[in-house]
């Protein structure tokens, strides 16, 4: 298999210093990730609309990475063969094009699933550009950036999307105009045209990203080859000691976020009586906490310093039993925004481990597939198994104390196992 060399780790005491053009990324990405999450909110009134059930909503967040999982083997070669800023403006094009299909009435799982086959392949452009244009000590405080620009998207993406789906919006005479058009999106179809825009600015942003000018083709084409050639890229990744730990914690991570951002939402109708529009302002507070714990995880801890955010995903875990029992909006909003800091202390110095063994072993695009296959592998299952409780009836306060305490477990597991490594 092909490998990229990187420098080895400069010493703690180096100064970072982030890569040419990096704002254009963060530019780029934010206003992408904006439209990804307000799509979703607005998905869901989507889906109310039409009268699906409840345990509906997490198949859209199943749709949307299913492409993740499924394409893993093949956008890393491609993120890794042309210029990275191309890749992920045609991608906001696919993204666009899912978006028009569900203005148009296809399903909004399938349409969902569109747009995530666009997504699929921009993620490990985005950061394997990343790992080709920063230097590994600047690593760490990279990562913190763009985890602070994914989850201020996040954050923002919320807020519009409850914006977007509210009745003040769908009141106004642009919302009234492009419901005239008497498209099978309805009284939506003004909300959807509005993400359309954020996606076009999106990719007229990747196009003037600075390319780094590194190419890496792979000997072979085909899909077979490029199967055997990414299932031996994850059992390298997964068999390394750094790597191995990094990426199953940040596997659980993912998995475990994707299932909050549903759950939250179900948690405030039933015990805070909020209604979507404002149920989705309180994933704005997981997020500002996510941006607090990144920044904090960024600036303090070092490349060799990563496996300390281990301790945070224990915290983690032990919060979410505690948020549960909660029923005063200002005190789950503060609850909220804890377990998002804690989350993104554990999940940045993590992430940046990852991506540096991921270059050294492989190359940037392959490694970001990989992460991207395991991490959306455990978004589906997670989601899966949520839809699953939803069906079933299982009490919200019981599902997400279930899933706080398996965090919890796993990671002081990892922990217990690294330390182990470590002495022998």
């Amino acid at each position: 298999m092909p490998t990229t060399t990187v420098p080895a780790s400069p010493m703690a005491g180096a100064r970072p210093t982030l890569p040419r053009g990096f704002g254009v990324v963060i530019g780029a990405q934010f206003a992408s990730a904006l439209a990804d999450n307000a799509l979703l909110i607005v998905a869901i009134a989507l889906l109310i609309e039409q009268g699906f059930a409840a345990w509906w909503a997490p198949l859209l967040k199943v749709g949307f990475m299913a492409a993740y999982v499924v394409l893993a083997p093949w956008v890393g070669p491609l993120a890794d063969a042309f210029a990275k800023g191309r890749v992920m403006a045609a991608m906001n094009l696919v993204k666009m094009a899912g978006l028009a299909l569900l203005v148009l009435g296809l399903h909004p799982v399938a349409a969902l699933a569109v747009v995530g086959l666009g997504a699929a392949a921009y993620a490990p452009a985005k950061y394997g550009l990343i790992t080709e244009l920063a230097a590994p000590e600047a690593l760490v405080k990279a990562n913190g950036w763009i985890e602070i620009t994914v989850v201020s998207a996040a954050l923002l993406g919320a807020v519009l999307g409850g914006a977007l789906v509210s009745p003040a919006w769908l009141a106004s005479d642009l919302a009234r105009l492009c419901d005239g058009l008497q498209l099978p999106a309805d009284k939506l179809t003004g909300s959807l045209a509005a993400l359309l825009l954020i996606y076009a600015a999106s990719s007229a942003l990747n196009a003037g990203i600075p390319d780094s000018g590194r190419r890496q083709r792979s000997a072979s084409h085909g899909a077979a080859a490029l199967l055997r050639e990414f299932r031996a890229a994850n059992r390298t990744l997964w068999r390394d000691r750094e790597g191995g730990l990094s990426l199953a914690a940040t596997t659980l991570f993912w998995g475990v976020g994707a299932t909050l951002q549903f759950a939250v939402l179900r948690w405030a109708g039933e015990a805070l009586s909020l209604p979507l529009s404002q149920a989705a302002y309180l994933q704005a507070a997981v997020a500002v906490g996510v941006i607090a714990g990144a920044a904090a995880a960024g600036h303090w801890l070092a490349l060799h310093q990563a496996r300390h955010g281990l301790w945070a995903g224990v915290a983690l875990g032990l919060l979410m039993p505690v948020v549960a029992q909660i029923d005063q909006l200002v005190t789950a909003a503060l609850a909220l925004a804890l377990v998002g800091a804690v989350g993104g202390a554990m999940v940045v110095p993590l992430n940046a481990l990852l991506q540096h063994r991921g270059a050294t072993l492989l190359s940037a695009g392959r490694s970001i597939a990989v992460q991207g296959f395991n991490e959306n592998l455990s978004v589906l299952v997670m989601l899966a198994a949520y839809a699953g409780c939803e069906a079933a009836g299982v009490p919200i306060a019981a599902t997400l104390s279930g899933l706080g305490l398996l965090v919890a477990g796993a990671i002081a597991v990892l922990i217990r196992l690294d330390a182990g490594r470590r002495k022998s």
